[in-house]
């Protein structure tokens, strides 16, 4: 398996329990949240595939808007 610049957390938060103790909830990666946008747009479109073939293009998606936050 590659491994994959995750982007980091998409949505992290910090939060106090009730001892005022820091938790810090990470969430969905970035990677994971542009894949899911990506995959959104690729189902509403009129392109015909296998879903397997969504979820990799998604996936290439994301890794490509990844990438071009590095510029």
């Amino acid at each position: 398996m590659i491994a994959h610049d995750s982007g980091g957390p998409a949505f992290p938060q910090d939060h106090r329990n009730t001892k005022g103790e820091g938790i810090q909830y990470l969430g969905m990666t970035l990677r994971d949240y542009f894949a899911a946008k990506a995959m959104q747009g690729l189902l509403s479109s009129e392109v015909n595939a296998p879903l397997d073939q969504f979820a990799d293009y998604a996936y290439q998606m994301a890794d490509k808007m990844l990438k071009a936050r590095e510029t």
